[in-house]
Parts: structure tokens; sequence; C-alpha cells
């Protein structure tokens, strides 16, 4: 009898220690993966998906050289569709996933940049029929931008009513937002709209920073002071 109890002991702690041996692996891979795609800052700890997602955009779009962008999105895209697949139902990771895709067809330009620009439509109309205020209206925001940026029919499906319409309703919904304002000013300036530009612009300046996003804050800060010096050249 003692000796079964022995060999029921050495084989449950030599299952513990395989199990502890292969978690341990598992953890060392997530952090293996996350130093490979992630900014220093990021690497203090283990975020969550939303958190990686918006630490990778602000490095990729406001740290990299223009050539790089588009490589570096495309893989920050895969991560993004792999959150989303866990979390289909979470409009935040949709948003971001929108807000990547339409990076990507920023980066890209040209016909090629149709496909991921037609995909950002989709992922922000979905989050929308989940949550329109989820991260404060973003993704009416970031659909009025699409609308704004894109040429419209037959090229594609840009249309600067339903681009004022959104960005119109994500203000309604985030008032003092740095992003709602500075892309409703940036959206009034390209119709030649230059005093009520200004006045969004100051709103863009003094809106309150975001938590958990310095890096974002600053890069939107000196598109903001490149507006600024656009208008100042206006009568």
């Amino acid at each position: 009898m003692m000796k079964n109890l022995a060999l029921v002991t050495r084989i449950t702690l030599l299952t513990l220690s395989l199990g502890f041996v292969s978690y341990t692996f598992a953890q060392d891979n997530v952090r293996q993966s996350l130093n490979e795609v992630s900014t220093p800052s990021m690497q203090q700890e283990i975020q969550s998906p939303l958190s990686i997602l918006q630490h990778e955009w602000a490095h990729i779009n406001y740290e990299l050289e223009d050539k790089q962008k588009e490589k570096a999105f495309a893989t920050l895209m895969e991560k993004a569709k792999f959150f989303v697949s866990k979390e289909p139902n979470n409009p935040e990771l949709v948003i971001w996933q929108g807000i990547i895709q339409s990076s990507i067809a920023g980066a890209k330009g040209g016909l090629g940049a149709l496909d991921y620009a037609k995909a950002a439509r989709k992922s922000f109309e979905q989050a929308m029929r989940l949550d329109e205020n989820a991260l404060a209206g973003s993704a009416m925001t970031s659909l009025g931008v699409l609308y704004h940026k894109l040429p419209g029919w037959p090229i594609s499906f840009g249309n600067d009513k339903k681009a004022e319409k959104l960005l119109k309703h994500a203000l309604e919904i985030n008032p003092d937002g740095i992003d709602p304002n500075y892309f409703y000013a940036e959206f009034l300036y390209d119709n030649g709209k230059y005093d009520q530009a200004r006045a969004f612009v100051k709103k863009a300046k003094q809106a309150p920073a975001r938590a958990g996003r310095p890096l974002a804050d600053l890069g939107r800060k000196q598109e903001i002071s490149r507006l600024e010096d656009k208008l100042a050249q206006k009568s």
C-alpha cells in the first residue's frame, strides 16, 4: 500500500512539474512575441489587447518612417484580427481593427488601398452596431474621416455629406475630445471654412490628455500645430 502511494505521489509530482514547465514555456513565448512587436514602454508589463493595439499603432504612426509603415501596420493587423476573433463582440477591439485597416490604406495609397478602406468601413459599421458610444464615439470619428479622405464615386465611396454627419455626431458624444475636434477642424479647413475650423482647432488644442496614450496625444498635438500654421496663412 505504501509503495503504491509513493508511486502515485511521484507520478503526481512529475505531472505537476511537466505542467509548470509547459506553462512557463508558454509564458516565455508570449513575452518573446510581445518583445518582437512592442515598444520599450510596452515591455514593462503584459498589457490588455486594446492597450497593445493602441501603443503599437502610435509607435508605427508617429515614430516610424513612411516607408516602414505599411509593413508594420500589416503585421499589427494580424494581431488585431486575432484579438477580434477571440472577442468578436468587443466594439473597442473592432474599432481598432478598423483604425489599423484604414492606416494600412493610408500607408499603401493608390488603388491598392481601396480593399483596406472597404474593410475599415465594415469594421467601423460593425462597431457602431455593437455600441456607437464605445471609445467615446471613435468609430463615428474614424468612419467620418474615411468618408472625407477617400475619393467619391466611381473611384471609391468618399462622401463629404456622410463625413460631416458622422463627425458632428461624434462631437455630440465627445465634445471635448482631441480627435473629434481635430478631425472636424480639418474637414472644415479642407472645405474652406477657416473661421469655423479655427474654433475647433482651439478646442482640440485644449483637450484633456487621454489616459495611457501619451505618444498618441503628442503626435496629434503636432498635427494640430501644423493645421494651425495652415490656418494662419488664410484670411
